[in-house]
């Protein structure tokens, strides 16, 4: 997938189901470096996950559904604001909840489904 993150782990990035995209959870990386600060690591987070289904021929309109998983619930607000610009006036439905660890330390972790019916 050209331009797309590489997984941190044993699994796919982005798998198609039928009509679904299902989008492994982003960290916000940058060099393969997490980013400085929630709002930045949010932000690539999104961007990741817009990579991964651009490469499906999908976009971040197609987006359905997204779990947003915070190493602090603190950050919940602060996140809202960095989701919110980064996916401009689009609202899929979605879960966030605090977890007690994520990857590489990160602050934040995005997952997406997309719903993209095959082409007849």
């Amino acid at each position: 997938m050209s331009g797309a993150p590489s997984p941190v782990g044993p699994y796919s990035p982005v798998v198609r189901a039928g009509d679904w995209l299902v989008c492994s959870g982003q960290l916000g990386l940058q060099n393969d470096a997490l980013a400085d600060g929630l709002d930045q690591q949010v932000r690539l987070a999104v961007a990741g996950v817009e990579r991964l289904l651009a490469s499906e021929g999908a976009s971040l309109a197609d987006v359905v559904k997204t779990t947003v998983l915070l190493a602090d619930i603190g950050d919940f607000a602060a996140m809202n604001d960095a989701y919110v610009a980064a996916f401009g006036g689009h609202r899929p439905a979605r879960t966030a909840f605090a977890v007690a660890g994520l990857p590489l330390g990160a602050l934040v972790e995005l997952e997406a489904w997309a719903y993209l019916p095959r082409q007849a």
